[in-house]
């Protein structure tokens, strides 16, 4: 143990690091074979290119220091979603704000409850935050909110809910939510994370679904935080911009912890522009639609049952240790996500859905990792 084990609090030296997708210059050092990534889930087509010249411009003014309020984003964001402009917050993408959460929220004594194999930050910010993490299991692959419900006591003040759920790709229809939120103790706020918002969003029209009643929860003020992200649809991952929306109150508190100048003065700029490019947005959610099809049907043809999916990856049971898969895959030239080790899906990966070419990589690398091994 280290010098400074009695100094740093048990709960966060029991902590596990976080471990991000593989970056391709890793995996090319690694295997010695050019990369495609689909394991983080981020947009093929990359950021758009009015955003890419917004960045470029406002990178002339790196000297200064950057509204801290975010000012001209959040009155955009007020706008497009029609809500006040104390009700949204905007922090460098959405888990900063889940780690936000969990520190005005949480602490020792108390507790926020999820779903098994949902997004591992949750679980990450709330024993960071020295407040116990409840895990109900799934239902379909899916969150099941009545389990949820049942593990919710007096001391639960957090329950997150990512909708569609990373990394299932499962979606809770807009009556569920709503049936589960008009039972919710006045003690829970609802960390309800949208990351994936558009992909389902468009899905849902074109399937004749209601998927979210989000931002109408925002303007009556319920106990609700929304959370969403340039990162996925709008392709600006390494800029680091998210938002939440939430009652003003809330929002006000959050507000008072986020360090200052979490979002650079480039990023505003570029998630500014990236909302003016709808060509490129929808490029994408077509691309996204037409090529997740494609996958499915190339999948069962191999005799894999992926989940019915609302964002922008497919989840498949594989049959085998996946994480011994990924590197079969890697040494193919293709990075996946496997979901063993937090994520509690040992047999499971999460492929990310790329460009035309890019998916017909994956289905031949997979091909050829799974010469010779049964396929469930």
């Amino acid at each position: 143990m280290g010098k400074f084990a009695e100094i740093v609090p048990e709960h966060v030296r029991a902590l596990p690091a976080y471990v991000p997708g593989k970056p391709i210059q890793q995996a090319e050092a690694e295997y010695g074979v050019k990369m495609t990534k689909l394991g983080s889930n981020e947009n093929p087509f990359g950021p758009s290119p009015l955003a890419v010249k917004a960045v470029e411009a406002a990178a002339r003014g790196v000297n200064f220091y950057p509204d801290t309020e975010m000012t001209a984003l959040r009155e955009r964001l007020a706008l497009h979603h029609k809500v006040a402009a104390n009700q949204i917050i905007v922090t460098a993408g959405s888990t900063t704000l889940l780690d936000l959460l969990a520190r005005t929220l949480l602490g020792p004594g108390l507790n926020a409850v999820s779903s098994e194999r949902s997004f591992i930050i949750y679980p990450l910010v709330t024993r960071a935050a020295g407040a116990e993490y409840r895990q109900v299991p799934m239902r379909n692959d899916g969150f099941d909110l009545d389990a949820i419900s049942d593990a919710i006591d007096g001391d639960t003040r957090l329950v997150y809910i990512a909708n569609p759920n990373n990394p299932t790709g499962t979606m809770i229809p807009a009556a569920e939510m709503d049936r589960f939120l008009n039972r919710l103790p006045e003690n829970v706020v609802v960390a309800l994370d949208e990351a994936y918002y558009d992909y389902a969003q468009w899905m849902a029209r074109e399937r004749g679904v209601d998927y979210s009643h989000a931002e109408q929860y925002v303007r009556e003020e319920r106990s609700v935080v929304v959370l969403r992200t340039f990162s996925k649809a709008h392709g600006l991952a390494a800029l680091r911009v998210g938002y939440g929306m939430g009652p003003a109150e809330l929002i006000g508190y959050l507000a008072r912890i986020k360090p200052a100048f979490l979002v650079s003065g480039p990023a505003e700029a570029g998630a500014l522009a990236a909302m003016d490019d709808h060509t490129h947005y929808e490029k994408s959610m077509r691309n996204n639609t037409q090529q997740l099809e494609w996958m499915k049907r190339e999948l069962i043809e191999m005799g894999y049952t992926p989940v019915e999916s609302w964002a922008n990856f497919l989840y498949i049971e594989t049959g085998e240790d996946s994480s011994t898969l990924s590197r079969r895959l890697e040494m193919n030239g293709m990075i996946v996500r496997p979901l063993s080790g937090s994520w509690g899906a040992r047999t499971a990966i999460r492929v990310t859905i790329g460009a035309p070419a890019e998916n017909r990589k994956f289905i031949d690398a997979l091909k050829n990792a799974t010469k010779g091994a049964a396929v469930r």
